[in-house]
């Protein structure tokens, strides 16, 4: 299978460097900035061989890209981030333009499944009433995004399963937090992967969850089994669709 990476940053070096392991070829990379890229634009030309395209770029830049390489009829990976309010719009472009997008805040396998231990977790200490939750994550200081869309994605896990808990809060507070509103806060320092933390706090006792990512290397060769997976599907999904095919089937 062809790919074309449009995003050659420290994620679409890695998606590259693991792209033969797994019997899939690069055919072109796409950056304005990046020297070793080897187109600057997304254009006919450069996606011209690619049967799938895989984007990890900024949240300024995805929409539009989204929207070039729908259009050219490529199906997508997208792992960029920031875009999730558009959803709708986006999956009224896939269907009129024929293709298959997978897109997910984080393409680790451990990951998605962390996102389903959490949801029970979640469940039933809401049913139990006397838990409060809170998220944590840490991330390299490169990280163009806080919080990321990995916990953004665990917070809307736990509006979803704790019925007491309506509004996650994303920034420093100088006020007591309101009964519904739960924090989720970042760290940007250093060199880390990720980790993510997630916690339930009672007056009797603390139950945390935890999952650290070594390496880019899990984000990337999620991204290529999803790019083996999105060819020739038509429609909007998410890595968590992927992964509980895979799941059920296993």
């Amino acid at each position: 299978m062809n790919i074309a990476v449009v995003g050659y940053g420290r994620m679409g070096k890695e998606v590259a460097r693991l792209a033969p392991s797994q019997n899939v070829t690069v055919v072109a990379t796409v950056d304005p900035v990046a020297p070793e890229a080897q187109f600057d634009t997304i254009s006919p030309e450069a996606l011209k061989s690619a049967d799938v395209v895989l984007e990890f770029t900024t949240p300024d830049t995805v929409l539009q890209n989204i929207q070039i390489v729908c259009r050219l009829g490529k199906d997508l990976v997208v792992g960029t981030t920031g875009w999730y309010d558009r959803l709708s719009l986006v999956k009224e472009l896939v269907e009129d333009t024929g293709v298959g997008l997978v897109y997910s805040p984080n393409f680790s396998l451990g990951v998605n499944i962390f996102y389903r231990i959490v949801s029970l977790a979640a469940k039933l200490l809401g049913q139990a009433g006397q838990y409060d939750p809170f998220c944590h994550e840490f991330h390299h200081k490169g990280k163009q995004d806080s919080p990321s869309g990995t916990a953004k994605k665990l917070a809307q896990i736990i509006v979803e399963e704790m019925k007491d808990k309506e509004t996650p809060v994303y920034e420093t507070l100088s006020r007591k937090i309101a009964a519904a509103e739960f924090h989720v806060t970042s760290t940007r320092a250093g060199f880390y992967p990720g980790t993510h933390i997630v916690g339930f706090d009672s007056e009797f006792d603390t139950i945390e969850l935890i999952h650290t990512l070594r390496s880019r290397s899990a984000l990337a060769l999620g991204a290529l089994k999803a790019a083996q997976w999105i060819k020739g599907r038509k429609g909007l999904f998410s890595f968590s669709d992927l992964v509980a095919e895979q799941l059920e089937s296993a």
